[in-house]
């Protein structure tokens, strides 16, 4: 398989990268610039490929969408990349995998990298900083990387779209005191984006890293954050006046999330367009 691991210049991202490539996997790893880019040469000397753009610009992201679109198809995509605080937050925890989703129409499995800190995220939309002008609130970023996650696989039932809680693990963000296993935090969300096992091939869930593997992932709607996901009706993550913008597109074979008008509004789209478009 051809995976993008987002955020992969360390911590989990670059975990996920080396344990794909030892797998045999094609893998395209990601960095903010070229100084970080450098230290992935380990990783790209043993047959990675490399995309380099700052997830806080936009016309960045579009860039290495069209890079990709131009290489061979992907088939998952691990949307790890993420900061704690300051003004990067929404840029580059949500509209960032956002937009990826909405541009890259090959892949049929999407891994969406939440916290336990999205249980404090306000659900609402009213007032959102999109664009980073001002700091961004970490939980309430990670409340709708969960909610996307959860409108795609509404959304798209041909595609396997998941969250994952990897714990709190000792990378750069987590600090070197975090409690959780660093080689445990990534082994779900490889998993998500490889196994043919049959909870791995289940879409709309919410998994906490380790507690997967034994049971069939649950919808994100409800779930227990001692690592059992509680079964709950399939129902619309979100209403329709706060839903992001998405649709199923036309053509054959077409897949992905429309991105009408701006996103700062994320407003329902109320048109049809070819999935791997999009205008801001």
């Amino acid at each position: 398989m051809r995976i993008l691991v987002t955020g992969s210049a360390d911590g989990l991202g670059r975990a996920a990268a080396d344990s794909l490539l030892s797998a045999g996997h094609d893998v395209v790893v990601h960095a903010r610039n070229e100084d970080r880019a450098a230290g992935l040469d380990p990783l790209v000397h043993r047959g990675a490929d490399i995309v380099v753009g700052d997830f806080t610009e936009r016309e960045a992201v579009r860039r290495i969408a069209a890079e990709l679109n131009d290489q061979d198809p992907l088939d998952a995509v691990i949307h790890n990349a993420g900061v704690w605080n300051g003004r990067a937050v929404m840029p580059v925890n949500i509209v960032a995998p956002y937009l990826l989703t909405a541009l890259l129409p090959g892949p049929r499995r999407h891994v969406y990298l939440s916290s336990g800190s999205h249980f404090g995220g306000h659900p609402s939309l009213a007032g959102v900083d999109w664009r980073g002008k001002t700091p961004g609130s970490y939980a309430d970023s990670k409340l709708f990387v969960t909610t996307l996650a959860a409108a795609v696989a509404r959304l798209h039932p041909e595609l396997l779209s998941n969250a994952v809680d990897p714990g709190w693990v000792p990378t750069r963000m987590g600090g070197p005191g975090a409690p959780d296993d660093l080689d445990l935090g990534h082994q779900t969300q490889e998993w998500l984006a490889t196994s043919d096992q049959p909870q791995a091939l289940t879409s709309g869930g919410y998994c906490i890293t380790g507690s997967c593997r034994s049971r069939t992932i649950q919808s994100t709607t409800r779930h227990s954050r001692t690592g059992s996901c509680k079964p709950s009706p399939r129902r619309p993550a979100l209403r329709s006046d706060q839903s992001i913008s998405a649709d199923r597109g036309t053509g054959p074979g077409k897949r992905g999330i429309t991105v009408s008008g701006d996103v700062d509004k994320f407003a329902p789209s109320k048109r049809r367009k070819r999935p791997g478009s999009a205008t801001m």
